[in-house]
């Protein structure tokens, strides 16, 4: 399973997906993975302004009517994105997509919590866990498997034909359980003023790296948008009657360090995500499918584990499931920090599959953890914000993990410039060989640069592993739940 490395040295050094410029160590990552990720960041982008809209929505229209229309819209815009012909039309397709996909979690445990008596509502945790866990495993499979034998464009175009059918059925199966609509005042200013600073923020951090940061007067004016934008926000969520997001909640300490926990749980866990398949395909040599099957052994072994995390979520403090969560968390990332370039396909699954035997115990419990620090008249509100929060914290990082791999990538590499074949042995060898001057020096900074990804990419999983178990000890800065919430009181 181990990806094939073999050819000529011309061979090894000309590919589709990297270039290495002299001088400047600028490594190029292909235009499809560029494009899926400037696309995927703007989809956080719209998914982070939606969700704390929900519970509005959801009163105004009603909980199945938006889950049954942003399923519909969500398989729309995918189609939109299979079909689009320019980055631009892409992007923007991307953050429509964010806009209806963003009711469908926290609905998606509602409505299911409905159907279920009481008396069975442990079991509905962990069938609703099990399902959100799927992904993980087929996803980047079959995501992998439709860019390297189709095209990108169907890993947006295949989720339409099952919008459809889901969004019928659910419609027909659960129209019975909707709810009356309620008119609530709606907060224009509060939309506004998060759409203005959010957007400020991601574009910032998008266009950051390209544009040299603050070197630019761009990124000033964004960075200065996004930061008045910010202040005014909180100023007016306070201080308005009806707020979009009810910022009161962070009054309650539980729930201010829960919130902490899991923005900085999900962050790494999304960072790690992105950074893995971009160095097994750019620089080890795998294709997506096998980069997908390698990825996808986390969430494998997270799903026998989730129904048992859900069961002790009800029985046991949850400030202890949490902890062992992200304590287990940050030492498989510390643990991935010694690999190597020789590594095969089960050296770099391993601590994945490791790594995904934790992951419900942080995911699953910090519902009760967070929610049950709240008043009972607070829970949509704060369970929509740690929703913004949590999927704010997984933007942040796609937009920032590459910036600061590729800025590590750079510093290595003029490091070991002057450290490399020292004695002039490796040169003395590929002179032997009888190859031309201009290919000893290609293949010798070939050498450097692949070594420079590799220490890049252990020294973010030694930072990435020590931010993780900050967050497992802030955890104990909660108090212990007064109380248990109940299943379907508020989203995931």
């Amino acid at each position: 399973m181990t990806p094939a490395v073999g050819g000529t040295i011309s061979e090894v050094l000309v590919t589709d997906t990297q270039a290495v410029k002299k001088g400047d160590v600028l490594v190029k990552i292909d235009q499809t993975d560029a494009r899926l990720a400037l696309a995927q960041a703007e989809a956080e982008l719209g998914q982070a302004i939606m969700v704390p809209l929900t519970g509005w929505l959801a009163a105004r229209f009603g909980p199945v009517r938006v889950f049954v229309w942003s399923t519909a819209l969500f398989g729309i815009f995918g189609m939109l994105c299979g079909l689009s012909t320019s980055l631009g039309m892409l992007v923007v397709a991307r953050i429509f997509r964010g806009f209806s996909g963003g009711p469908l979690m926290p609905l998606s445990q509602t409505l299911l919590l409905r159907i279920f008596p009481k008396e069975k509502a442990a079991a509905a945790i962990g069938l609703w866990s099990m399902t959100t866990l799927i992904a993980p495993v087929t996803g980047p499979i079959l995501g992998g498997y439709l860019c390297d034998e189709y095209s990108w464009h169907w890993v947006f175009m295949i989720s339409t034909p099952f919008a459809a059918v889901c969004a019928f059925i659910a419609w027909n199966m659960l129209k019975r359980c909707e709810a009356a609509a309620i008119r609530t005042p709606f907060d224009m200013i509060g939309l506004v003023l998060l759409v203005i600073w959010v957007a400020a923020l991601q574009v910032m951090l998008d266009e950051g790296k390209n544009l040299d940061w603050f070197a630019c007067d761009k990124i000033v004016a964004l960075c200065i948008i996004a930061g008045i934008g910010f202040a005014a926000f909180i100023i007016w969520e306070l201080y308005d009657d009806h707020p979009i997001v009810d910022l009161r909640v962070f009054r309650h300490r539980g729930f201010t360090v829960s919130v902490t926990t899991i923005g900085l749980a999900f962050a790494a866990f999304f960072g790690i995500n992105v950074l893995i398949p971009l160095w097994l395909q750019n620089f080890m040599g795998y294709t997506a499918t096998i980069a997908g099957l390698a990825m996808a052994w986390s969430g494998l072994s997270s799903i026998f584990v989730a129904p048992m995390a859900a069961q002790l979520a009800r029985k046991t403090d949850p400030r202890k499931l949490v902890f062992f969560g992200v304590i287990w968390f940050g030492i498989v990332t510390l643990w991935r920090a010694v690999a190597t370039t020789d590594m095969g396909f089960f050296d770099v699954a391993m601590p994945l599959i490791v790594m995904g035997f934790g992951m419900p115990f942080i995911f699953i419990p910090t519902t009760d953890l967070a929610l049950g620090s709240v008043e009972a008249h607070e829970m949509d509100s704060a369970a929509g914000l740690m929703n913004f929060l949590r999927t704010l914290s997984g933007a942040f990082a796609t937009s920032m993990i590459t910036t600061v791999w590729g800025d590590q990538i750079t510093r290595n590499h003029a490091e070991l410039v002057g450290l490399a074949d020292q004695d002039l042995s490796v040169r003395a060898m590929l002179d032997g060989s009888g190859a031309p001057l201009d290919v000893v020096n290609q293949v010798i900074d070939y050498l450097i640069v692949q070594q420079s990804v590799m220490l890049a990419t252990n020294q973010m999983m030694v930072a990435i592993g020590a931010i993780v178990i900050v967050a497992a000890l802030i955890t104990w800065l909660s108090p212990k739940p007064a109380r248990v919430v109940e299943p379907g009181t508020g989203g995931h």
